[in-house]
């Protein structure tokens, strides 16, 4: 998941759902602008750090977890399951190195009216595989 900034749509009630059903929960640790994100385990209760750009995240004695499953803030989605975020492209590169070991699902997460057309598109950007969105889920 992620702790939403700003106008950000918050994943925290669907965060909260699947901690109910006995998933485990990470949020990203922001590093240096461009690289990977790592994540650390989180739970509803624990303290949180601030971290560069607004961020927050768990404590490192939290430990880290490496998601099959990421839900992907965005600024902007297309129907080709495109995603412009705050363009540091930490998602980019995480998504990159995360798929290089294996499989993993990224479901963006946003408003409706935040859907574009179509965006731009460079040889390092990820595509999502859906994007949820207060009226739905829209597949990639």
């Amino acid at each position: 998941g992620y702790w939403p900034l700003g106008r950000e749509i918050d994943p925290r009630p669907l965060m909260l759902a699947l901690a109910g059903r006995g998933h485990a929960l990470a949020l990203p640790v922001t590093g240096r602008r461009g690289t990977p994100l790592a994540f650390r385990r989180f739970r509803f209760g624990d303290a949180l750090e601030h971290g560069p750009l607004g961020t927050r995240h768990p404590r490192a004695e939290a430990g880290a977890l490496a998601p099959d499953w990421l839900l992907v803030p965005l600024v902007a989605f297309d129907d080709a399951g495109m995603r412009i975020g705050h363009g540091a492209g930490y998602y980019d590169a995480t998504l990159a190195a995360l798929r290089a070991r294996g499989p993993v699902v990224a479901v963006g997460c946003g408003y409706a009216a935040q859907r574009a057309a179509s965006l731009p598109r460079a040889a390092h950007d990820q595509p999502l595989d859906a994007i949820a969105t207060e009226r739905g889920v829209f597949g990639a």
